[in-house]
């Protein structure tokens, strides 16, 4: 019983060494099925994703996913420490409780509290050791639990210094692609003369961006939970609209650009795929409407396969409703049919940009997206993360232009209203006077940008 209870205790110390070295020192793609940290995920990610279906308010669906990565984070830490305190305690145990404990006699409880103490260097003193092999599995101890805490704080400033890094850019995009980002928004918000230039500098910015992508979140996979400011935000929407737009450039246009464009897609790429094989996801292919694809057992869930951090199954219809062209139940739709690609070609040769339209040009994208599309929406069911439009049928607000409309409105002179659509104080006194709600819907009608267009 104590030779067993040895061999589990040195086993779990070396799980628990092994796996932290692997998630958070070793600076590449951690390996190995029965990783103490994958199982951690797998077992709490799918609960998680299945609460927080079941609420029906998306902007308090979306704080309850965003609250999973930070809170995962600290649970984890909590289940290395549990596991080592208790491998240093069945080792205790296994050479005969060797502990002098005048209120009680000694056993594995006393064990317990020894390791505890003695790994969160709390050095109480009131349970002394009565044995040499005691005293120095005590100092191990103590050293092991003094450099972990050390390891684990300094891996907070590395972790949230790459999830911040990662969102500069996605704050960016907000002006240049809109709220959600799509491909349509951004070239023709780079439409004007002399945008061809600017255009390639952005995409220059986010192949550098992937490949920063690429090399963080390999490392820390656990950054891949974390999401953005805003609920109609997030680095797969961002990264899929980059690819979106990637190949819009590679099959339509000729010039700088285009050739830029190739360059930002191949890491873009590369990045999205990397990072759908982390979770051992494989890519879905899009199916016609209504005709689910092989191996779907049921409506919005990805072909089963085991996953850190999930079971594949738990994939399901991402939050914010299904857009048109999006992911359907059964199966997914393609994101751009041929009416809605006609229609993004003519919004955007209204818009001044000259785009390949034929045969040819279409194969092309249809390349092209064969390439990602699959991966993207692997990871939008398994993450819950909506994918972006190729373009919105109704425009939308940056979410910027709210913030920088209540600023106007703020700093403007109180007896001054430029603005026809800002309500007057006479006006809220009225809507008050005779129904509260009005006045609240007067104020936040002012938020709203009535003429700004890019």
């Amino acid at each position: 019983m104590r030779a067993l209870a040895l061999v589990a205790g040195i086993l779990c110390i070396f799980t628990v060494l092994f796996d932290a070295f692997q998630t958070i020192i070793l600076p590449r793609r951690a390996t190995g099925r029965f990783r103490l940290t994958r199982l951690f995920y797998i077992a709490t990610w799918k609960p998680w994703t299945f609460f927080a279906r079941g609420l029906h308010h998306p902007r308090k669906r979306e704080s309850i996913l965003g609250y999973y990565g930070p809170l995962s984070l600290i649970l984890l830490l909590v289940v290395w420490a549990a596991a080592m305190v208790l491998g240093f305690a069945l080792i205790y145990f296994a050479i005969g409780n060797p502990f002098i404990d005048p209120a009680h006699s000694s056993n594995f409880h006393t064990d317990l509290y020894v390791s505890g103490t003695t790994l969160f260097t709390l050095g109480l003193g009131d349970i002394v050791p009565h044995s040499p092999l005691a005293r120095f599995l005590l100092i191990l101890e103590s050293g092991t639990g003094f450099g972990f805490l050390a390891v684990v704080m300094g891996y907070f400033p590395v972790l949230y210094g790459a999830f911040s890094r990662r969102e500069v850019n996605i704050a960016l995009l907000d002006a240049r692609a809109g709220s959600p980002p799509t491909a349509a928004e951004l070239m023709r918000r780079h439409s004007y003369d002399g945008a061809a230039q600017q255009l390639s500098v952005l995409l220059i910015e986010w192949e550098r961006w992937s490949a920063e992508l690429l090399e963080s979140h390999i490392s820390y996979p656990l950054l891949c939970y974390f999401r953005s400011q805003h609920n109609n935000q997030s680095w797969l929407s961002a990264l899929t609209a980059i690819l979106d737009t990637s190949s819009l450039l590679i099959a339509g246009v000729r010039g700088q650009e285009a050739r830029q464009a190739q360059l930002t897609f191949a890491m873009a790429r590369h990045a999205l795929v990397d990072l759908a094989q982390i979770f051992n996801l494989r890519p879905i292919a899009a199916a016609p409407l209504g005709d689910a694809p092989k191996g779907h057992a049921s409506a919005g869930h990805a072909p089963a396969r085991n996953a850190p951090g999930s079971d594949a199954s738990a994939a399901g219809v991402p939050p914010g409703g299904v857009p048109p062209g999006g992911v359907l139940p059964g199966g997914v739709s393609d994101r751009l049919t041929p009416a809605r690609c006609h229609e993004l070609y003519e919004m955007l040769t209204a818009s001044g940009i000259e785009l390949c339209y034929n045969d040819a040009s279409r194969e092309r994208l249809r390349q092209m997206r064969a390439l990602y599309e699959g991966y993207a929406e692997a990871l939008s069911r398994f993450l819950l993360m909506p994918l972006p439009q190729w373009f919105d049928n109704q425009p939308r607000k940056d979410n910027w232009q709210t913030v920088a409309r209540l600023r106007a409105q703020t700093e403007a002179p109180g007896s001054a209203n430029p603005d026809p659509y800002s309500p007057t104080p006479a006006s809220l006194a009225d809507a008050s006077s005779t129904d509260p709600t009005s006045a609240a819907s007067i104020a936040a009608s002012a938020l709203i940008d009535h003429s700004h267009d890019f």
